[in-house]
This record gives C-alpha cells, sequence and structure tokens, in this order.
C-alpha cells in the first residue's frame, strides 16, 4: 500500500474526508474505493485480492460518490477536473472493463455522484449524473442508452427511481429537480424530461421516494413534499439548520439529521408533521444507515447505534 503524507495529499473540502466513498460487502469480499487514490478489494479479513491505482485524475475537492456493483462490474463516476468518465471495473480482477467520457463540454467538469442501478423493460441501467449531463449506461458493454442535458455540476445527491421516473438534482450553482422518464434511447433532453423544478432543490442531500411524493431537504434547512407524477409542490418548511446528509426513511417516517447533529422526524404524507427530536448535539456530515430495527448514526468523533 501507497502511504499518503499531508504534503503529498491534494487539497480537499473542509466538509470532506478521503474516505468519503461507502464501502460495500458482497459475500466474502469488500470492495473499498478512495476516488482518485484507487479502488481496491479485500477478503472479510481484509487480505487484498486486488487494487487498482491506474485511474488517476486532478480531484477538485477530493473525493465523493461510492461504486455500484453490478453482476460482475464494480462502476463509479470519475468526475474530476478534467477528461470526466464513467468506469466500470472487473469485480473479480479489478481491471478495466469499460469507459465512457461525458459527451459534454461542462465548463466546470468535476462531480460526486453515485450512481444508481435500475431496470426499465428488463434491461439493467446505470444512471449516472455528472456536470451537465446524466447518463444511463449498459452495465454489460458501456453503451450509453440515454442521456439528458442541463445546467450543473458538483453534482452530489444520488439519483432515485420511482413510480418509472428517476429524479435527480442538478447541484450546483443553482439546482433543478428533474424528473426524466428512463425509456427513450440516445439524447432525450428534449423529449422524455417530464418536469423539473427550481426552488429549494439540494445541492448536497439525496432525495427520498414514497406513494405519490418525493421528500427533499435543501442545504439550508427546507424539506419539500412534491407530487412525484407532476412535481407540484405539496409543502415547504423550514426545519432548521444546515443538512449535509441524506434524509432516511423508515416506517412512515423520515429522518432529516442536521450539521449539528439534530434529527427531525417528521411523517410522510401531504401534511409537514414533526413527530420528534432528537439532539446528539456533534458535527454530523454522514447519512445514517439503517440496520434492522437499528439507526446508526456517524458524527466527527463517535459512531451511535440507536435502537430500542
Amino acid at each position: 500500500l501507497m502511504q499518503q503524507t499531508a504534503e503529498k495529499s491534494p487539497k480537499i473540502h473542509k466538509k470532506n474526508s478521503h474516505a468519503s466513498p461507502t464501502s460495500i460487502v458482497a459475500g466474502n469480499r469488500v470492495f473499498v474505493h478512495f476516488g482518485y487514490q484507487g479502488t481496491a478489494c479485500v477478503d472479510l479479513d481484509g487480505n487484498p485480492i486486488w487494487k487498482n491505482r491506474d485511474l488517476f485524475f486532478k480531484p477538485v475537492h477530493g473525493n465523493g460518490g461510492t461504486p455500484v456493483l453490478v453482476d460482475d462490474k464494480l462502476i463509479f463516476t470519475c468526475d474530476g477536473a478534467t477528461d470526466p468518465k464513467v468506469v466500470a471495473l472487473d469485480a473479480e480482477t479489478g481491471k478495466v472493463a469499460w469507459e465512457v467520457d461525458r459527451p459534454v463540454d461542462a465548463t466546470r467538469k468535476f462531480s460526486f455522484c453515485t450512481p444508481l442501478t435500475i431496470v426499465v423493460d428488463g434491461q439493467k441501467q446505470v444512471v449516472a449524473p455528472g456536470s451537465d449531463c446524466v447518463l444511463a449506461i449498459d452495465p454489460a458493454n458501456g453503451n450509453v442508452i440515454w442521456q439528458v442535458q442541463y445546467s450543473g455540476y458538483s453534482v452530489i445527491p444520488k439519483p432515485i427511481y420511482h413510480n418509472g421516473l428517476v429524479y435527480l438534482s442538478t447541484s450546483y450553482d443553482t439546482p433543478s429537480m428533474l424528473a426524466i422518464d428512463p425509456t427513450g434511447k440516445g439524447d432525450v433532453t428534449e423529449t422524455h424530461l417530464k418536469w423539473s423544478i427550481k426552488k429549494n432543490v439540494p445541492h448536497t442531500p439525496s432525495m427520498l421516494a414514497d406513494k405519490e411524493f418525493i421528500y427533499s431537504v435543501s442545504d439550508d434547512g427546507i424539506a419539500m413534499c412534491v407530487e412525484a407524477a407532476t412535481g407540484d409542490v405539496v409543502y415547504k418548511k423550514r426545519v432548521g439548520g444546515g443538512f449535509s446528509s441524506s434524509p432516511v426513511l423508515v416506517d412512515n417516517r423520515i429522518y432529516y439529521t442536521n450539521e449539528s447533529g439534530l434529527t427531525t422526524v417528521v411523517a410522510t404524507g401531504p401534511r409537514y408533521k414533526v413527530l420528534a427530536e432528537n439532539d446528539l448535539e456533534e458535527r454530523t456530515l454522514a447519512s445514517a444507515a439503517v440496520d434492522g430495527d437499528a439507526l446508526i448514526l456517524r458524527t466527527a468523533d463517535a459512531i451511535y447505534r440507536i435502537e430500542e
């Protein structure tokens, strides 16, 4: 393993760490991804199976998105300062299976998005937003199935798929929430964009979908509920605080955790109803994980398991 010293490591955003991507556990393998610093696969005892350090790119703000494991491919975005692309590694060997260049010349090419795997008409698609475009890629061969162009960079929220539509945020500088019909082929910017909204859309936290609604919280703390089919705003309410972590939905309850560690629990449905507030009083940028009946929260200094 190569040691990274403080002198040699690129500057990263004050909210970031070098281990932002989430690890993936699959059977007896663990896949770990460090963006421009490389990707590795280890066994459950931590013994290396393979590593790939060949995909270096010049980072902006450090690492971001998490890979997605699809069949025998580990797929992630390489959206740095130049030459942004989506890459698939062979999960068995770590060798590059395919690369797809972003087909746009964005002014700011860096983004941090985690792709989403969906199945449309029996075919798998890996939906990978980046600066100025989202690509839907066939994971088997890297062919682009469809693409939509927009204006946005430093794209962070993971897209979601609900009731036949893909929803995403275009992030900076002025985020739009887009609803896209993923049944098209080629450039479907003019034909398959169902609706878009521009106010109170998150730059950083991912969105949630449940029944007929999409829920989100903006970085400056505005919770929003919109109709999934139309984009009509059902409510906008100030939760309070700044937000980096994504909300979590469990049993008709949404957990919004702000950057100071306060979690506000809100009922799903068309009326904004606060059920509880719980304050860890510690800086919290990471999204909560759900394990059975437990919530696992990571703050700046600790990991908490919260369970009745």
